[in-house]
């Protein structure tokens, strides 16, 4: 029996350590967090911070493992590939995932190779630094965290008054502390989900996104099919950006940006498998392909066989972002469930206090809805989530503050 090392036990890397166990791998799994979801699906599991990755890696070798594996989060991804270069197993180039984690210096590749056609590009990492940029820069902009995730303190930028506490925003909540300034791009989102495999790539699929009005721009839910008539572009595209950037092993989530004029821009890449359900729900359900079987199988050095298969049917998620306040009563979502033909995921219990929904770290689970026809399958997801939003009984007090 293989071991695997699952790097993170979060929600949704629960969904890979059930797998591969399902799979018949032995799974071992770590996360900081001891309440971790992840933990209970495991054959083996320990808290340890999975950004250390002097101690992941030790860990590693005293479990003498076979493959190295992280899903669904940014954090994990370094370590993931330091484990498998130090213990010569399959992954992802150690100084290519340093590249791809820094926004900054994933933006200047696609620059220099001239991917795409985002020009304007700092790095910051104190708000001194403005001092000597901020005259020549051409408004709007986008201003994010350098090694941030899940849309957090990303943000849309019109003017220089607004920069500095958008800045500060973004290298408060970087683990390297650094921000990242680049061109707004005006266009609608997509997301598209890679596998990097014997030295190809395959693109899986590309997916509609749905998101959160300026100036946050977080998700809401993806779609399969993405109803963009210019998807064999966008894989060009993608798959320029992964040659540019060395990414020579393993899962790819990407963003970008389709203008009125059909250029394609892109906006963030992670190497890793995509959160929010893509690994998990939207690309096997879309595309018919064992998105996490294949991810588990080439960690371990298995072989596998990418083909997409066109099901014939389409696939909505909705992330729960809901009103905020203190929850008092939940709603029957097996009832909700049943009656608007969707699956639910949820976090939420009595007790419960609902954040406003700024990025997708502030979701509190998810709305799953497949049919024949893409605008059934919306209308079924965002009946749902209206269902269950109004459902909920919140504490009064807490919502008037």
């Amino acid at each position: 029996m293989k071991k695997i090392l699952i790097i993170g036990a979060g929600f949704l890397q629960a969904f890979v350590i059930r797998k591969a166990k399902e799979m018949g791998y032995y799974t071992i799994t770590i996360d900081k967090n001891p309440n971790s979801i992840g933990f209970n699906y495991a054959h083996e599991f320990e808290e340890i911070d999975i950004v250390d990755q002097e101690t992941c890696l030790k860990y590693a070798i005293s479990k003498n493992i076979d493959g190295v594996l992280t899903a669904a989060t940014d954090y994990g991804v370094l370590s993931t590939a330091y484990i498998a270069q130090k213990m010569k197993l399959p992954g992802l180039d150690y100084e290519v995932a340093k590249i791809v984690k820094n926004k900054y210096m994933v933006r200047r590749t696609l620059f220099e190779n001239k991917v795409d056609d985002v020009a304007q590009y700092y790095e910051v990492s104190n708000i001194e630094a403005l001092d000597d940029i901020s005259a020549g820069i051409h408004f709007p902009v986008m201003v994010k965290p350098c090694d941030g995730s899940g849309s957090k303190a990303a943000k849309r930028v019109n003017s220089a008054l607004e920069l500095e506490s958008a800045c500060e925003e973004a290298i408060k909540a970087s683990l390297i502390g650094k921000a990242l300034i680049e061109d707004f791009i005006e266009g609608k989102e997509y997301g598209v989900e890679s596998i990097v495999y014997n030295n190809e790539v395959h693109v899986l699929g590309v997916m509609g996104k749905y998101m959160t009005n300026p100036p946050n721009y977080a998700e809401l839910g993806h779609s399969i099919p993405s109803q963009l008539g210019i998807e064999e572009k966008v894989k060009e595209v993608v798959r320029n950006a992964i040659n540019a950037l060395g990414i020579n092993f393993g899962a790819v989530n990407m963003d970008v940006l389709v203008t009125k004029d059909n250029r394609v821009c892109i906006v963030d890449v992670g190497a890793r498998m995509g959160g929010n359900l893509i690994g998990s729900h939207i690309i096997p359900i879309g595309t018919g392909i064992d998105y996490i079987g294949s991810l588990i199988r080439v960690a371990v050095g298995d072989s596998i066989e990418l083909k997409t298969q066109s099901l014939g049917g389409s696939v909505v998620t909705r992330l729960l972002a809901l009103e905020p306040g203190k929850v008092m009563n939940l709603p029957n979502f097996d009832e909700i469930g049943k009656n608007c033909h969707v699956e639910i995921y949820h976090q939420l219990k009595v007790g419960s206090v609902i954040r406003e929904y700024q990025n997708n770290l502030d979701g509190y689970g998810y709305v799953v809805s497949v049919s024949n026809d893409i605008r059934v399958a919306v209308r079924q997801a965002e009946e749902a989530k209206k269902l269950i939003d109004i459902g909920i009984i919140r504490d009064n007090w807490m919502q008037s503050i």
